[in-house]
């Protein structure tokens, strides 16, 4: 997704401004520079302390918590090694926990870093390609925003869409969010995917059932954007050979976040924990590795 949003970025940003990129495929900067540099500056550096050098405002989204803490607390080569920048604005766009996301943004403050905000995003590759994404934001809605408050809503307004913005509360709870709907569209993905077996299995032509559920109370996000079925819905990852998909073992991460926050807050996560057991059955299944969106080889095997 990082990719589709830098992509945005540079098309929306002005273009005399410089765009800072960097990833650890340097491949897919170089890509990116040969693609995208007609509408502005791109300059590839090798660190976020790089980036936090050259730009006041960061945007990161990282697989996990440890790359967080890298990538802003690391002492050579994070955000903090770079100087002192108190109207720096930080967006986090990674799924990661409550209580990570707290520490760093407790350090940066400590620091004179600038503005840490945690702004997960949802809507996938297709709702960053397009520029549509939704931001879940742990900072509260000011009745009268300020140039920090500005700063950010034309930052997210480059990626995705305003009527989208959700505005949270406190450091930390456009997480919370997040992980409660990961945790549920987890849980229906999985579902969707045995009902689909079992009818098609039942005999049922997979587009009437499609249209069945569709227009019935089975419907859901999940079930029209990635159903898993092959040939069932063209834009869905299944019937593009899984290209714009999700990992399986990127799911068991989404859904022990999920298990992990019903733990702390004393909630009883029984369809979670079953769902997360068989995401890490299908991340480990052989057809699954290096395979986006593969979970449904797992729950679709057989004549389907």
């Amino acid at each position: 997704m990082g990719y589709e949003m830098a992509m945005n970025v540079r098309k929306k940003m002005p273009p005399q401004s410089t765009l800072f990129i960097n990833d650890v495929n340097k491949s897919v900067c170089e890509k990116f520079v040969t693609c995208y540099s007609s509408y502005g500056p791109i300059v590839i550096v090798s660190s976020a302390r790089e980036v936090a050098e050259g730009a006041a405002t960061l945007v990161s989204i990282v697989p996990a918590a440890q790359h967080v803490k890298q990538v802003y607390l690391d002492k050579e080569t994070g955000v903090l090694a770079a100087p002192k920048n108190s109207t720096r604005l930080m967006i986090e766009c990674s799924t990661i926990d409550v209580d990570s996301t707290r520490d760093v943004s407790r350090a940066l403050i400590e620091a004179g870093a600038g503005a840490y905000v945690d702004t997960p995003v949802s809507g996938g590759v297709p709702g960053a390609t397009a520029g549509t994404l939704s931001f879940l934001i742990g900072r509260a809605k000011q009745e009268q925003p300020g140039p920090l408050d500005t700063r950010l809503f034309d930052l997210m307004a480059m990626m995705g869409s305003p009527e989208k913005f959700f505005y949270c509360g406190a450091v930390g709870a456009g997480l919370a969010a997040k992980i409660c709907n990961n945790y549920l569209s987890g849980v229906i993905l999985l579902a969707s995917a045995e009902a689909m077996n079992i009818g098609i299995r039942s005999g049922i032509d997979r587009q009437l059932l499609y249209q069945v559920v569709h227009n019935s109370t089975g419907q859901s996000f999940m079930f029209d954007n990635v159903n898993p079925a092959p040939g069932t819905v063209a834009h869905a990852p299944s019937s593009r050979n899984y290209e714009g998909g999700f990992k399986a073992q990127m799911m068991v991460k989404d859904m022990s976040l999920g298990v992990q926050a019903g733990e702390k807050t004393g909630v009883r996560t029984t369809t979670g924990s079953a769902a997360l057991e068989l995401y890490k059955e299908a991340s480990t299944d052989p057809r699954c590795i290096d395979r986006d969106a593969s979970v449904v080889y797992r729950f679709l095997d057989g004549p389907v």
